[in-house]
């Protein structure tokens, strides 16, 4: 019965948080406070608390304590470089992707012009919405130099493209640039979304560049306002001038 405890902990505390009785902000009791509710050991409660900020349910402050997230937002990291397949699987939330196109296509000027190439010069165009649990929040419309992706399949884009980027066709990945604004809703984005009548969406614009500093792709990334924040980790640099 002893091993089962953690799970015990998790549980409870998650009927709490996602009942609303735990609101965001919340500080959670210390592992010593929750061991002696318990009647456990601090290291059964270090992975239970563990399990639920792994799973996006509490943020853990070294020397402060463990804190409630809003569960009602997922957080969408500014920096760094993440695929939705390695987003979805942090998150632990239920998620599916759905391929609505999958072509080679002449580049129109608009995308030209992202990609420092000639209008109706050959780009991949990939638009996939994302589901998660059960929604449709995200709409990404990728385009990527055939010189670099030489083949795409509508298969290929109903997974994770970065996989078999960097695992089937062994590109180095190393950087992107992120443009991020909030914008009007298109007619496209409320087909293919479920906005529930939100007239404006958060528009993430990615170039993303190989090690050699090849601009190879660009995304237009749109999501629904309310399921998501944008988080970023700064520090300060002591003695930095601030302007």
């Amino acid at each position: 019965m002893q091993k089962n405890i953690f799970l015990q902990i998790y549980n409870e505390y998650l009927e709490k948080i996602e009942a609303g009785s735990l609101v965001p902000g919340t500080k959670l009791p210390s592992e010593s406070e929750l061991a002696a509710d318990y009647g456990t050991s601090r290291e059964t409660v270090r992975k239970a608390l563990h399990l639920m900020a792994q799973n996006g349910y509490i943020h853990k402050i070294q020397g402060k304590g463990s804190f409630v997230l809003d569960i009602g937002r997922m957080d969408f990291p500014v920096t760094g470089l993440i695929s939705f397949k390695e987003m979805s699987e942090r998150i632990g939330r239920p998620s599916r992707t759905i391929v609505y196109e999958t072509g080679r296509i002449p580049a129109p000027a608009e995308i030209a012009a992202q990609l420092n190439i000639k209008e109706g010069d050959p780009v991949w165009k990939v638009i996939r919405a994302r589901e998660i649990e059960g929604e449709r929040i995200i709409l990404d419309k990728d385009y990527f130099l055939p010189e670099i992706v030489p083949v795409l399949s509508a298969e290929i884009s109903g997974g994770s493209i970065y996989e078999y980027l960097e695992g089937q066709l062994h590109l180095h990945i190393s950087y992107a640039k992120k443009v991020i604004s909030v914008e009007p809703s298109k007619e496209e984005d409320k087909q293919l979304l479920q906005l529930h009548g939100q007239s404006h969406v958060v528009v993430v614009r990615n170039y993303v560049y190989l090690v050699d500093t090849t601009l190879f792709q660009y995304t237009e990334s749109r999501h629904r306002l309310d399921k998501f924040q944008f988080v970023d980790f700064a520090r300060r640099v002591p003695g930095e001038k601030m302007m």
